[in-house]
């Protein structure tokens, strides 16, 4: 794109240095490869922050880059560009995506009250600032709690986005409603579940959604399966924004590698929390985790944490 975009306004780009935050790839996926196209612009040399972990690439962009005559630079801000594609490093490293959990609470830790009312903890600001994140996701998961408790659509509405993430439904017993609000046409939408039911099967189909069997024990589905099957289908970041129950499952499991909260200058007492896992017996069994920012949105306060960890891929 940055090439056409030169040649769109006139410029030639021969000689010139290119500056990548990822090895430029060497191998046919959605487009052609990079290194060929840097190749036949003229680049003169390119700097790049970090190899490909791609074991379709993994050095080989660099090394035909190198044959062709082009200087390689490799390293400045390898750290600042892993962070940036964590996601895809996570894919390709672990086989399963980068899982960011999304909480919206009360400063006492509670996400909706007793009779199951949330709308709205937080202010509008910190909602916008969610769309954000669930924009740059490759998929949004929630349980089939949500979808019958707020039957809510889970798509990205309050900021600019050129494509929606997909959405990923836990959902043990098919009890997927047919006419939920989730169904957005041309919207990727995945339904994990451990019911072989063909009939409500082919209806869900029917409606545009894929349908994945992935049983796990006790009826539930199999949810480091379904991390990995996520990931074989090409995502990088899951967002989650779930009840307190898969909540709880997810973190139970060691699945969550961090955490988006967003906590409201208010006290609810009784309701319920973030998550629902445990009991532990000693404060030395609790999650781990490192802030990696705090930041004030309006009235209320975002933080983000990462446990511990989980990011030494």
């Amino acid at each position: 794109m940055a090439l056409r975009d030169a040649a769109a306004q006139g410029h030639s780009v021969a000689g010139a240095t290119a500056y990548v935050t990822l090895e430029p790839c060497s191998h046919h996926g959605r487009t052609g490869p990079c290194c060929d196209a840097l190749i036949a612009a003229g680049i003169k040399k390119v700097v790049a922050s970090i190899a490909d972990p791609n074991p379709l690439v993994a050095g080989q962009g660099f090394a035909r880059l190198r044959a062709a005559g082009v200087e390689v630079e490799v390293g400045p801000g390898a750290a600042e560009s892993r962070e940036l594609n964590i996601g895809f490093f996570s894919r390709m490293v672990r086989k399963t995506p980068w899982v960011r959990m999304k909480v919206a609470a009360s400063l006492d830790g509670k996400t909706a009250l007793d009779n199951g009312a949330s709308q709205w903890i937080t202010s509008d600001t910190a909602r916008a600032d969610g769309h954000a994140w669930r924009a740059r996701a490759s998929a949004v998961l929630t349980g089939i709690g949500t979808v019958l408790q707020d039957n809510p659509r889970l798509d990205v509405r309050l900021v600019d986005t050129p494509r929606q993430p997909h959405l990923v439904v836990v959902d043990s017993r098919l009890d997927t409603p047919l006419d939920a609000n989730l169904f957005i046409p041309g919207r990727t939408l995945y339904i994990y579940t451990a019911e072989q039911n063909a009939e409500k099967k082919a209806s869900l189909e029917a409606r545009g959604a894929t349908v994945i069997y992935l049983p796990g024990i006790c009826g539930k589905v199999d949810l480091p399966a379904m991390l990995h099957d996520l990931a074989h289908r090409e995502v990088n970041e899951l967002h989650v924004e779930a009840g307190h129950k898969l909540n709880g499952s997810l973190i139970r499991e060691g699945l969550v590698d961090e955490f988006l909260v967003y906590l409201a200058p208010k006290l609810i007492g009784q309701g319920s929390g973030m998550a629902n896992f445990g009991p532990i017996t000693a404060l030395s069994q609790a999650v781990e985790l490192e802030f990696r920012s705090a930041e004030q949105l309006g009235p209320d306060l975002r933080i983000v944490a990462r446990v511990r960890g989980r990011d030494t891929f």
